[in-house]
């Protein structure tokens, strides 16, 4: 199988130096509230430590919440949505591309994705944020789901569709957080999408 950034167009250096810095941001942000916590952790001592000026923090994440929440999937799940065979369904098309996308992550940095969701669960500022953020990926999600279905990003349904998938998503990593990471996420993500194809049974 081929993975996301396989069939990702390459970027060029400018684009990769971008993502160069905002990893290095994001993993010294890391890497200080391990230490010290979440909220002692100043946007000085998060440049300091990545070897960039405070501006340069804020040049790429408009607020500390958002270098916690922010990561470069977003382009990646997109594309391979598009990617998708037109005959699956919506619900099969994003359990595919949520199963790669867990297998990137959990292979890249599994201890840097329990952390995350870890902070998101227990910080309330960061799970305030979350909502936030979880809009604009919902946006660009209706794109691709309209675009497939040949109906307008704006519709309804599509809006209400796509929020239900992001929101049951984002309560299977919620879930898996406060449980210590004891369980498999796939598999959760798995159950969570059953759960909206098929609703509640007894």
């Amino acid at each position: 199988m081929c993975t996301m950034a396989a069939t990702t167009p390459q970027l060029g250096l400018r684009e990769r130096k971008k993502i160069k810095t905002r990893t290095e941001i994001r993993r010294a942000t890391y890497r200080l509230v391990a230490e010290q916590g979440y909220d002692a952790t100043t946007i000085e001592q998060i440049a300091e430590a990545a070897e960039v000026s405070p501006s340069t923090v804020f040049r790429y994440f408009a607020t500390k919440e958002d270098i916690v929440l922010t990561d470069e999937y977003d382009a990646l799940m997109a594309a391979r949505l598009r990617d998708r065979p037109t005959d699956e369904s919506a619900l099969e098309s994003v359990r595919a591309v949520m199963r790669e996308a867990i297998r990137l992550a959990m292979a890249d940095d599994p201890a840097e994705l329990k952390q995350r969701t870890k902070l998101i669960a227990e910080v309330p500022a960061l799970r305030a944020r979350s909502l936030e953020s979880m809009s604009t990926t919902s946006r660009l999600l209706c794109e691709v789901l309209a675009d497939r279905m040949g109906r307008s990003a704006d519709d309804l349904e599509i809006r209400t569709y796509t929020m239900a998938l992001m929101g049951a998503l984002q309560e299977a990593s919620a879930y898996w957080a406060e449980r210590d990471h004891q369980d498999d996420l796939a598999e959760l993500m798995d159950r969570t999408l059953n759960t909206v194809r098929d609703g509640l049974t007894a």
